[in-house]
């Protein structure tokens, strides 16, 4: 095998991610100047243009700026205050009970949402001063908000989810998201534990009781908000619609709620249309570059190559799943989830099925896993969401971050090598 074109790929990448250019532009020129070492230049950027434009042409990934329309709809229509509500007669009156409500709440919001940034965005700015007011330290609030946020993206409905099953080749997203509830919940249960024993051994404060009235009352304000996940999910398991199809009712769902609510008026429309069409700018651009590297790398037969090296050094699965762990920890330091996604699912793939791994199982290792590097620098766009929001710096933050990430790397571990967890609720509905 010829490993120049392997060299400029990757050497060309990490050169471009270090002087600082965008990942996107990264990606595109790495794989323009891959293609280049095998044909003229002509054809290779009439290559990698076409293969951007083709990337994104599928009725699939309509779903995501719908998603992420309806994601600032909540997010500007009044759910998070009630989510927080609810959340907070839960779990208030337990140790750290302020920081579990930012858990319960996230885990909630990104459900609802999809989006982490949406999530850690809004418990930050609603959450945030209150925990300060109750003795939370700063760093450790934004520590919470930024992990729990991460849940929302395995937790359905989940846009990168929607992405795996375009980079899988057509995995059911129907099966994806119902796989993502336990393992959701269970990370989001090792997070508020991590948070209970962090506040206990620092001595915050803890809230009082809520009567079963008041648990009532907020479960009933928050209701229409939580209802939205039984009609998109509901209706994409039991086939009423697609996923696509979810996605446009997600919107018409959340813009009436939010005018009942009287949360969003015609006047506050253009700007939450705006912020949802930069941010669908960014996301698309993404898997376009991501999709032309992913047919440069088939292109050079690269997949195939890591393939064959990983099944030499172990057959034994799990050394051969450990090694892919590691890899993608280190991969989501540095390169942001939907690209990475793209790119190393036909990679790593075909080495998981051959070992008999479920796909659906390995999509949702595979997103977990990349979670967190959403919380870690230097790419961690949810860590600096968190960080600008509660105004501190991101070293103030490693020190609680820390447990934090423990907890998730524990549900990762354990999600990874007990594919039941995975694997159980979508066998209960026949996927």
């Amino acid at each position: 095998m010829d490993y120049t074109p392997v060299l400029v790929l990757i050497l060309s990448f990490l050169f471009l991610l270090a002087i600082g250019t965008p990942v996107a532009w990264s990606i595109t020129v790495s794989s323009l100047l891959t293609m280049m070492v095998s044909i003229d230049s002509i054809a290779s950027f009439t290559t990698v243009s076409q293969r951007m434009a083709t990337g994104l042409d599928s009725f699939a990934l309509l779903a995501i700026p719908f998603f992420i329309l309806s994601g600032e709809l909540m997010n500007k229509g009044g759910i998070a205050h009630r989510l927080i509500a609810f959340a907070k007669t839960i779990v208030g009156a337990l140790p750290g009970g302020l920081a579990l409500i930012n858990v319960i709440a996230a885990m909630l919001m990104g459900a609802i949402a999809g989006s982490a940034m949406a999530s850690a965005s809004a418990m930050g700015s609603i959450l945030g001063p209150e925990m300060e007011k109750e003795g939370y330290s700063k760093e450790f609030g934004v520590a919470v908000n930024i992990t729990s946020a991460t849940t929302g993206l395995i937790i359905p409905p989940s846009n990168v989810l929607i992405v795996y099953s375009l980079a899988s080749g057509g995995v059911s997203i129907a099966a994806l998201f119902l796989a993502g509830y336990i393992p959701g919940i269970l990370t989001g249960l090792f997070l508020m534990i991590m948070a209970a024993i962090w506040a206990k051994k620092k001595k915050y404060k803890i809230g009082k009781r809520s009567s079963l009235k008041q648990v009532f009352k907020t479960f009933i304000d928050a209701l229409p908000s939580l209802l939205l996940l039984v009609v998109v999910i509901g209706g994409i398991v039991v086939g009423v619609f697609t996923a696509t199809e979810a996605s446009a009712i997600a919107v018409l769902y959340t813009l009436v709620l939010g005018f009942i609510y009287k949360e969003i008026s015609v006047r506050k429309l253009p700007q939450i249309l705006l912020d949802s069409s930069a941010t669908t700018a960014v996301v698309m651009l993404l898997i376009g570059a991501s999709m032309s590297m992913s047919w440069v790398m088939s292109y050079e037969n690269i997949p195939q190559e890591i393939s064959a090296g990983l099944l030499q050094i172990s057959d034994n699965p799990i050394i051969i799943l450990l090694i892919i762990n590691l890899i993608l920890l280190v991969v989501g330091t540095f390169m942001d989830m939907t690209p990475a996604v793209l790119i190393f699912t036909p990679i790593f793939l075909p080495i998981v099925t051959a070992l008999g791994m479920d796909p659906v199982h390995f999509g949702i290792v595979m997103v977990l896993n990349l979670c967190i590097g959403l919380c870690t620098p230097p790419v961690g766009s949810v860590l600096f969401v968190g960080v600008g929001i509660a105004k501190t710096s991101i070293q103030k933050v490693i020190k609680p971050l820390i447990p934090m990430f423990l907890a998730m790397i524990v549900a990762l571990f354990l999600i990874t090598y007990f594919p039941q967890l995975t694997l159980w609720l979508p066998s209960v509905f026949g996927f």
